[in-house]
C-alpha cells in the first residue's frame, strides 16, 4: 500500500475562487491517489503564515509576492506563482475629472496603512504621469473600511474610489452592479502588478518533504487543467467545498477566475524582478540581488 504523506497549507485570506485548484484536488480525491494527506487551513482573521512556516507548524503558505518580500528570511522559498489577476483602484467614472484636476479625493481601503498608503498613491501618480497630469499627496485621503469595496462605494457618497482590488472580484462585483467606473490597474498606470499568488515553503521543510511537495505541486497543476477545461465541474466543486449556494454574481467571480489560473507552478525570479525594482524605489522594502535570488532556488 503507498504510503501517505500529510502537507498542511494555509490560505492568504479566507477561501475563494483563487484556491480552486488546492480544492480540485481535495475534491476529486487526485492529492489522497497520489500518496498526499492535504489539510487546507483557512484563516479566520488577519494572521502570519510567515511565522508558521518559520516554526514548522505548516508546510505550504499561500501568499502575494509583495509579503513575500516584506517578510524575507535566507530559509524562504517561493514554489511557484499559481494564480495572477489585475489588481489596483477601481475609481467612480464621476471623480475621474476631480483626479484629473487634482482635487481632493477619498479612497476606501481595508488597510489605511502607511505602506499600503504609498503604494495606492504610486498607481495614481503613475497614472497621472501618464496621462499628462499630477496630483499632490494632500489630496488624496485613504479612509479605513472593510474588504467590501462595492458595498462601501454604493453606501458612501463620499467616497471617489477604492483601493486593493482585484479584478476577478471587485471588477465583476463592479460590472454586476451597473457601476460606472475606471479600473486603474498596470494596463493603464506603468507599474508591476503584484496582484498575484505564490505558494512558498522554506528550505528545511522541502528538505524534509520534497518528494510530497514535488507532487503536490504536479497534481496541482494537473487539477489547474482540469477546472479551466471543465468550468462547470469547478463551478460545482467549489459550492460543495465552500458549502455555499450558487449565485450569479459568484458564477461570474468563478469564470473570471479560471482563466486567471497559471500553469505549470514553477520558481520564477524574473517574474517580480520589476516589483522589486518599485518596492526599493518607493522605500517599501530593498532586497540585495542575492537575497532576491535565493527566494527562488530550491
Amino acid at each position: 500500500m503507498q504510503s501517505t504523506t500529510k502537507l498542511t497549507l494555509t490560505l492568504e485570506w479566507f477561501l475563494n475562487p483563487d484556491h480552486l485548484p488546492f480544492i480540485a484536488g481535495v475534491t476529486t480525491g487526485a492529492y489522497e491517489q497520489a500518496g498526499l494527506d492535504i489539510t487546507i487551513i483557512e484563516p479566520d482573521d488577519h494572521y502570519d503564515g510567515f511565522a508558521e512556516l518559520q516554526n514548522q507548524s505548516i508546510d505550504l503558505h499561500v501568499n502575494e509576492p509583495i509579503h513575500l518580500f516584506e517578510h524575507y528570511a535566507p530559509n524562504l522559498r517561493a514554489l511557484g506563482c499559481f494564480f495572477e489577476t489585475d489588481g489596483g483602484i477601481l475609481m467612480q467614472q464621476s471623480s475621474m475629472d476631480k483626479l484629473k484636476n487634482n482635487q481632493p479625493i477619498r479612497i476606501c481601503t481595508p488597510s489605511a496603512e502607511e505602506k499600503t498608503n504609498r503604494i495606492g498613491f504610486e498607481i495614481l501618480a503613475r497614472y497621472a504621469k501618464k496621462n499628462g497630469f499630477s496630483i499632490s499627496r494632500d489630496n488624496v485621503s485613504f479612509v479605513q473600511k472593510d474588504f467590501y469595496h462595492i458595498k462601501n462605494l454604493q453606501e458612501d457618497p463620499s467616497l471617489d474610489g477604492a483601493w486593493l482590488c482585484f479584478y476577478n472580484f471587485e471588477g465583476v462585483e463592479a460590472t454586476h452592479e451597473g457601476l460606472d467606473f475606471t479600473f486603474i490597474d498596470q494596463h493603464l498606470s506603468p507599474y508591476p502588478n503584484f496582484s498575484a499568488l505564490e505558494i512558498l515553503t522554506t528550505d528545511e521543510i522541502y528538505s524534509a518533504k520534497k518528494d510530497a511537495i514535488d507532487t503536490f505541486i504536479q497534481v496541482t497543476n494537473q487539477m489547474t487543467e482540469l477546472c479551466k477545461n471543465d468550468p462547470e465541474t469547478a463551478h460545482r466543486m467549489y459550492y460543495n467545498y465552500s458549502k455555499t449556494e450558487a449565485d450569479v454574481l459568484m458564477d461570474a467571480i468563478i469564470d473570471n477566475t479560471l482563466g486567471r489560473l497559471i500553469t505549470p507552478i514553477k520558481p520564477d525570479a524574473d517574474k517580480w524582478q520589476e516589483l522589486r525594482e518599485m518596492l526599493a524605489e518607493i522605500d517599501i522594502v530593498t532586497l540585495t540581488d542575492e537575497q532576491y535570488q535565493s527566494l527562488w532556488a530550491l
